[in-house]
C-alpha cells in the first residue's frame, strides 16, 4: 500500500484520518506544522503538538512536528492584516491550506518519498471523466468543508487524500472513542488559530505597521450624519449589534468607504444583491470557463448553495449572477460553484453590485 503523511492538529478529525488509513494498509506517517505561536506561549488549535504526539504514539506511527512560523506569517497573517486594513473581509484559512498546508506537506512528502498527503476535512477527492480533479461535498452536508478547499491546484488534489467524505461527526467521534484515541470529546475549533479570543479588530491594531483610520462617520442611505464609528476595522457587512445607534428601525452595516473613513448604513432590505464580481479565480472541475455556466454557487461557508449563473470576463475576472439576491455578499469572502456537489472552482469576491444606492460625502 502507499505511504501517507496524514496532517495531524491533535483534533478528532486528524486523528480518525489517520486511523483509517493505517487499518486500510498504508504506511502512515503523522505531521503537525507549526504555524502560530501566541505571545504567552500558546498553540493555535490547528496545531496542538502534545496531543498529535500522543495520537500517533496509541496509533504506533512515527510522527514529526514541523516549523512553519514564519511562512504562515509570510503567506497568511500579513495578507490578513492588509486585506482588512484595504477594506475587505478575507477568509485567512482558505489561503492557508493551499499555501501552507498542502505546500509543506507535499514538500516533505517528497523529502519522505510519500505517494499521498491526507487530511481530516469534511470531502471526498474525484477525479473526473474530463480527467480533472475536484473536491466533492461531504455525504452530511452540515460538515461539508468543500468551500474551504476552493483554491487547491490540481497537482495538490492528485495526490490528497481524505477518507472522511463520507463519515457524519458523530461517527468520526464514536470510532475516536472506540479505538481508544482520547480525543472523541474535543471541541471543534470555531476561531482563527492566531486571533484566538475573537477580536480581529484588536488583533489588527496590535500587529501592524501600518496607519489605522480612526473614528468616523455612520451615515444612513438618505446621507443623514446617525453617529461616529470607532474605526471601519471594527465592523463587518450585515452587522447590527455594537454600532452605539438609537434608532427607530434596526440598522445594518450595508457598506465601508476606505478612503472617506465613512461606514453605511441601512435597513435589512440594503444587504441583498444578486451580482458580484471575483477576481484570484481557481478552476476545479474546467481547465478554464469560455461561456456562461449555470452553477450553483454560495459566498459564504454555512450558506447553502443558490442557483447562479457565471460569466467568463476578458481579463480572467468572473461575474456571478444570482437568480435571487442574497444578504450581505462581502469583499474579500470567496464565492464557491458548483455542479451537482462538485466544485466547479471558486475566486475572491472583489465588488458587489447593490442596488442599495449610497449617497454622496
Amino acid at each position: 500500500m502507499s505511504k501517507v503523511i496524514v496532517g495531524m492538529s491533535g483534533g478528532v478529525d486528524s486523528a480518525v484520518a489517520a486511523l483509517l488509513l493505517k487499518n486500510a494498509g498504508h504506511e502512515v506517517i503523522g505531521v503537525t506544522l507549526r504555524t502560530w505561536l501566541s505571545d504567552t506561549g500558546e498553540e493555535g488549535r490547528c496545531c496542538e503538538m502534545e496531543d498529535a504526539r500522543r495520537i500517533c504514539e496509541k496509533l504506533n506511527i512515527r510522527y514529526y512536528p514541523l516549523n512553519c512560523r514564519e511562512l504562515f506569517d509570510e503567506k497568511v497573517i500579513r495578507p490578513f492584516i492588509d486585506a482588512y486594513l484595504d477594506g475587505f473581509t478575507p477568509n485567512p484559512c482558505i489561503e492557508c491550506n493551499r499555501y501552507i498546508k498542502w505546500e509543506r506537506m507535499l514538500y516533505y512528502a517528497d523529502v519522505m518519498e510519500a505517494d499521498f498527503i491526507a487530511t481530516g476535512h469534511y470531502s471526498t477527492i474525484v477525479r473526473l471523466p474530463n480527467g480533472r480533479y475536484s473536491v466533492k461535498k461531504a455525504r452530511y452536508t452540515a460538515k461539508d468543508q468543500t468551500y474551504m478547499l476552493y483554491k487547491l491546484s490540481q497537482e495538490q488534489l492528485s495526490r490528497t487524500l481524505m477518507p472522511l467524505g463520507d463519515f457524519s461527526k458523530e461517527e468520526v467521534r464514536d470510532m475516536a472513542a472506540a479505538s481508544g484515541l482520547g480525543v472523541e470529546n474535543k471541541p471543534d475549533s470555531q476561531e482563527l488559530c492566531f486571533v484566538i479570543d475573537g477580536d480581529y479588530a484588536d488583533y489588527i491594531e496590535k500587529h501592524t505597521e501600518r496607519s489605522i483610520p480612526g473614528t468616523g462617520a455612520f451615515i444612513d442611505k438618505d446621507g443623514k450624519v446617525r453617529g461616529e464609528h470607532k474605526g471601519f476595522i471594527h465592523y463587518t457587512i450585515g452587522q447590527r449589534k455594537g454600532l452605539g445607534i438609537a434608532a427607530e428601525a434596526p440598522l445594518y452595516v450595508i457598506d465601508k468607504d476606505i478612503e472617506k473613513n465613512v461606514v453605511y448604513l441601512g435597513a435589512e432590505e440594503d444587504l441583498y444583491a444578486d451580482t458580484l464580481i471575483a477576481d484570484e479565480v481557481n478552476w476545479m472541475s474546467v481547465e478554464k470557463l469560455d461561456r456562461p455556466k449555470a452553477v450553483r454557487a454560495k459566498t459564504r461557508y454555512r450558506q447553502p448553495e443558490q442557483k447562479a449563473t457565471v460569466y467568463p470576463l476578458p481579463d480572467g475576472r468572473i461575474k456571478v449572477i444570482f437568480n435571487e439576491p442574497q444578504r450581505a455578499i462581502t469583499v474579500g469572502q470567496a464565492v464557491v460553484m458548483y455542479d451537482e456537489d462538485v466544485v466547479v472552482g471558486g475566486g475572491r469576491i472583489a465588488e458587489v453590485i447593490s442596488s442599495a444606492a449610497k449617497p454622496e460625502v
